[in-house]
């Protein structure tokens, strides 16, 4: 049997990466020490684990029910050793999160580094993607994320409110007239965000009771936010941003709101737990540290 939990932990990161190749990214290895560290776990219990290939990782039934049991087993002594250490006052083991690129850049890295000097022992990972799947569950002990959130089996805990806005340059509104109804903006040059797979060209606005689904022509996208916002800032056309990210150019002047009488679907930020298993102590205490940055009202607003 296995006497060393690290081939525990081993396992289920495999696991959870789908892939050999994917495994030895996470790990920092190479794909074969991946793949001879398996065989040494597989012939210390006796049994096949797994099919594998490169590209692809798929449990045998004896696989399945070893994970199952392997997440509980370590989900129990994680929450036991977080319990115990709770008792001395202290926050330590590592936490790891995942966020939005744009945002994690500007706001949840460095509430990050002020929660770390607060808790010098934890050791902290911060991963920044703006693509979040199911899958992230179970790689990260919190997610940050900002808007709607497909089907999911995460718990999603309220950190900051944040609408959305359809802004232009005073350059571009200087060549063409400001809409005046979100119909006029289809014949407008518009930037678009490419992010989760949405419908991104399909802007929806509400007026009290009123509502109003306009179709935009994608004269410039890209799937960062910050390259589209800079385009707006050129006079490149018009573009639907996140308050948090717009808000320092809108009172600037740099940018000029549209449609101030319409609203778009708020996109608040929340944090994602995984459901299935309680917060460990650090995560909760982290959790409650994010929530107060951003009370009683985000920077945004201030």
């Amino acid at each position: 049997m296995p006497h060393d939990i690290t081939d525990l932990r081993f396992f289920v990161t495999i696991t959870e990466s789908g892939s050999l190749a994917e495994a030895a990214r996470r790990l920092d290895v190479t794909a074969s020490a991946v793949s001879q560290r398996l065989r040494h776990l597989e012939a210390s219990l006796g049994m096949q684990l797994a099919h594998r290939s490169t590209r692809r990782f798929m449990l045998t039934e004896e696989g399945e029910l070893f994970h199952a049991g392997v997440v509980e087993m370590l989900a129990n002594l994680d929450g036991l050793v977080d319990r115990l250490r709770a008792r001395s006052g202290e926050v330590v083991g590592t936490l790891h999160v995942g966020g939005p690129l744009g945002f994690g850049r500007h706001y949840l890295a460095p509430a990050i580094a002020q929660f770390h000097a607060l808790h010098p022992k934890l050791m902290v990972s911060l991963t920044l993607s703006d693509v979040v799947s199911a899958a992230d569950a179970n790689r990260f002990d919190l997610i940050v994320h900002i808007g709607q959130l497909g089907d999911s089996s995460m718990v999603a805990y309220p950190i900051a409110p944040n609408s959305r806005f359809v802004c232009a340059a005073p350059s571009y509104l200087a060549k063409r007239p400001a809409p005046r109804e979100p119909k006029d903006l289809a014949q407008h040059d518009c930037i678009v965000l490419r992010e989760n797979g949405e419908d991104v060209t399909l802007w929806r606005f509400r007026r009290k009771r009123s509502e109003a689904a306009v179709r935009v022509p994608a004269i410039l996208s890209s799937n960062d936010g910050e390259v589209a916002k800079q385009w707006a800032l050129q006079g490149k056309g018009v573009v639907l941003r996140s308050e948090w990210d717009v808000a320092d150019s809108l009172a600037s002047g740099r940018l000029v709101r549209l449609l101030p009488g319409w609203s778009l679907p708020d996109a608040d930020v929340v944090a994602l737990v995984a459901g299935r298993t309680g917060m460990s102590a650090r995560v909760k205490l982290f959790l409650s540290f994010l929530q107060a940055r951003f009370q009683p009202a985000p920077p945004w607003r201030r």
